[in-house]
């Protein structure tokens, strides 16, 4: 427990710190924002913010971990090592993204199709390796970082998939989560906030399965999860990097997390969601990001049927409320609550499963 309150404590503080400071460095070289032309028109005056605020997230995460692990001198486990390696895998394709957009003076950085393979190569290792008994690390006990069933709570008996279509439900698992944080992330301190919400409670789910694990507490309800409890680290180190993040992201915002920030909150979503066996009750403690990607779903399924017509001012979600006359922060403040009620109901779920299984 104290390595998962000194990673939340550090990655706050890192984050606090290092955000003003990649302000003034990233302001002074010019590292701004590029605003979409076909946006809300009060978008306009954010042209010039700097962005790949994403980097402070990433790199507070990390050194939070590390050094709590080192502080506590408790073993680092092959679970956190791959969560960490997705996380800054996605946000090293994100970066790429941020780097050429500044750099071109563009709005499109990587091409579709290189960012598609960059997140893919990172999915698929990730899936590989999770699905392999690396046992010489401390703390293996011959189970898997990850499952080889689908999940919703837990492994779901009878949905047991072989290896090459698990490693493929991942990787679409992971993309599709990691493209969801992204399209979330187009108002001011919005995906920060609703990220900050999910990796809290899966931080609180981490910590449930490590006080129920079948190598503590058999029994019929106990949990088959590898590494719970130095997952919790990891998860506790993002939620204190995105809310130090918030401070200067919140409207009006002072910095940007950009791609950089948004496919790696995504991917450590997702990855955390595998490791724990909770993919499937990801879509409700994630349901913020699935409401914006199926907005934008049904707005470009509809606007193909009727040949040009748009069931939605503007997709993702949230931009359609701000053209229908709602102010930002309000926006953002009640999308959090929707999300914050979405999490409420995921985590409480989670816990009534447990209730019937005991």
């Amino acid at each position: 427990m104290r390595a998962i309150l000194l990673a939340g404590g550090l990655s706050l503080l890192f984050t606090i710190f290092g955000t003003r400071l990649a302000i003034s460095v990233f302001a002074a070289r010019g590292y701004g924002q590029l605003i979409r032309d076909d946006g809300p028109t009060t978008h306009h005056t954010k042209r010039g913010t700097p962005t790949m605020g994403g980097l402070v997230i990433i790199l507070a995460t990390v050194m939070a971990y590390f050094l709590a692990k080192l502080i506590t001198g408790s073993h680092v486990t092959i679970s956190a090592l791959l969560l960490l390696f997705l996380f800054v895998g996605l946000g090293t394709v994100g970066f790429l993204d941020d780097f050429i957009k500044i750099y071109k003076q563009r709005n499109l950085g990587l091409r579709s199709k290189a960012k598609f393979i960059g997140q893919t190569a990172v999915a698929v290792v990730f899936g590989w390796l999770v699905l392999w008994k690396a046992g010489p690390l401390p703390n293996a006990h011959g189970v898997t970082p990850a499952g080889h069933a689908i999940s919703f709570t837990r492994d779901i008996s009878g949905l047991a998939l072989p290896t090459l279509l698990l490693v493929v439900f991942i990787v679409l698992l992971i993309a599709g989560t990691s493209n969801a944080v992204n399209l979330t992330d187009g108002l001011d301190g919005l995906a920060a906030g609703a990220s900050m919400m999910v990796f809290g409670a899966y931080t609180l789910v981490n910590i449930w399965q490590n006080n129920q694990s079948c190598r503590f507490s058999p029994g019929p309800a106990c949990y088959h999860v590898r590494d719970p409890l130095d997952l919790a680290v990891v998860a506790a180190a993002i939620t204190g990097a995105c809310f130090g993040f918030l401070w200067y992201n919140a409207s009006p915002a002072q910095i940007f997390m950009g791609d950089t920030g948004s496919l790696a909150l995504g991917g450590g979503v997702a990855g955390m969601a595998v490791m724990t066996r909770t993919e499937l009750l990801l879509a409700l403690l994630g349901g913020l990001f699935v409401v914006q990607t199926v907005s934008v779903i049904l707005q470009v399924g509809y606007f193909k049927l009727t040949k040009g017509k748009r069931l939605f001012r503007m997709a993702p979600l949230h931009h359609h409320f701000e053209l229908l006359g709602w102010e930002e922060i309000t926006v953002v403040v009640r999308f959090w609550l929707i999300g914050a009620v979405f999490v409420a109901a995921g985590l409480g779920i989670f816990y009534a499963e447990w209730v019937a299984g005991a």
